[in-house]
């Protein structure tokens, strides 16, 4: 039985091969957290049908909505992905090539409405139909930017404008059946229109410095803040700490989690600040009850050589303070002292490309 409705495809393009396998895993990552986006931002009742690489066929069957009520999807999956970018920009550790081109990545969106059935293989249901093909053939195209939205003839002759800044074009794709006729619109103007991603402020205004330790590497700035940065390395280096489980799978940044089991027990820290400059970088790690902070400020010397100051913070408080002061600085100290010790061996296994971490 022939059945009639909207195909949707929105496209991500912008990531060149990686061959380093760090680049590799978070460029995947990167795109699973956006799909999964995409995905939510579904609010007309699309059907993912599959997910094709970097892409999403999504289905609705039926009468095809109108192209306002189109416009609005896709204008808030294209918003929605691109909010995504710009917080992950802002919020991230990882200095990788996979995570440094995150922000130049670019949604196309594919619409057709056509003929085409579905069909269940066990727990997956997939579409057939020469209108599946003819939407799959629409991604490859002459259109020279890749932030767009495309709309075949079928769904509308004379796309109206649904925005100010809206100028549509028109186009055909040659096929072996012949030509494909369509319209299309850039986006990227709606970029211009989302809102800054808030400065995070840190959270030491409510806490008191107790201890601190400051030491030399022979290391670029990067590779120092890859090994003091990412949760994995802590149990190599910070002493106490015999190993780390992740709490959240993400990508290294402000929020990450992790579970530090300790000879006394575990904890739990967050990545809860960040600020980075080629040539200082801050960072601060707190645990889950915002009792404790450890702020870490990497300072470029040379090319090669870098510094490295841990402070360690308590949340304020007079009688906590003096009781630290009294019992727990000297071992603190000397704990942080150690630390710098063991950070200096993990740093010699750390081999990164030049500029990036």
């Amino acid at each position: 039985m022939e059945n009639r409705g909207l195909l949707f495809i929105p496209d991500i393009s912008g990531f060149t091969k990686f061959i380093n396998e760090t680049e590799i895993e978070h460029s995947r990552m990167i795109i699973q957290e956006l799909l999964e986006v995409l995905i939510n931002a579904n609010q007309i009742g699309l059907t993912v049908s599959e997910i094709e690489g970097d892409a999403i066929l999504f289905y609705k069957f039926g009468e095809s909505p109108d192209l306002a009520a189109l416009y609005k999807q896709v204008e808030n999956m294209f918003c929605a992905f691109h909010r995504h970018l710009i917080i992950y920009e802002h919020r991230r550790f990882c200095q990788c090539e996979a995570c440094l081109s995150a922000i130049r990545l670019t949604l196309k969106v594919v619409t057709h409405y056509g003929e085409f059935t579905s069909y269940n293989v066990k727990q997956f249901n997939k579409l057939i139909g020469k209108d599946v093909i003819v939407a799959h053939q629409l991604l490859k195209n002459d259109i020279d930017k890749h932030e767009y939205w495309l709309v075949t003839e079928k769904m509308n002759q004379d796309p109206p404008s649904l925005a100010s800044w809206m100028n549509w074009n028109s186009s055909a794709k040659a096929t072996e059946s012949g030509e494909i006729p369509f319209h299309y619109t850039q986006l990227e103007q709606l970029k211009f229109a989302l809102p800054a991603d808030p400065q995070l402020e840190l959270e030491l205004t409510e806490k008191s410095k107790v201890a601190s330790a400051t030491a030399e590497f022979d290391t670029d700035i990067i590779t120092l803040f890859h090994a003091t940065g990412d949760f994995n390395y802590h149990h190599r280096w910070q002493p106490g700490v015999k190993a780390v489980e992740e709490v959240d799978h993400l990508l290294p940044r402000i929020g990450m989690r992790c579970r530090h089991i300790l000879d006394t027990g575990e904890v739990v820290m967050y990545a809860s600040s960040y600020n980075f400059n080629p040539d200082r970088i801050e960072f601060s790690q707190t645990d889950e009850n915002k009792k404790t902070s450890s702020y870490f400020i990497l300072e470029k010397i040379t090319d090669d050589k870098s510094k490295l100051t841990i402070d360690y913070y308590l949340k304020k408080n007079a009688v906590n303070k003096l009781f630290f002061n009294l019992v727990k600085k000297k071992k603190k100290e000397m704990q942080l002292e150690q630390s710098l010790i063991n950070l200096a061996e993990v740093i010699k296994e750390i081999h990164l490309k030049p500029n990036v971490g």
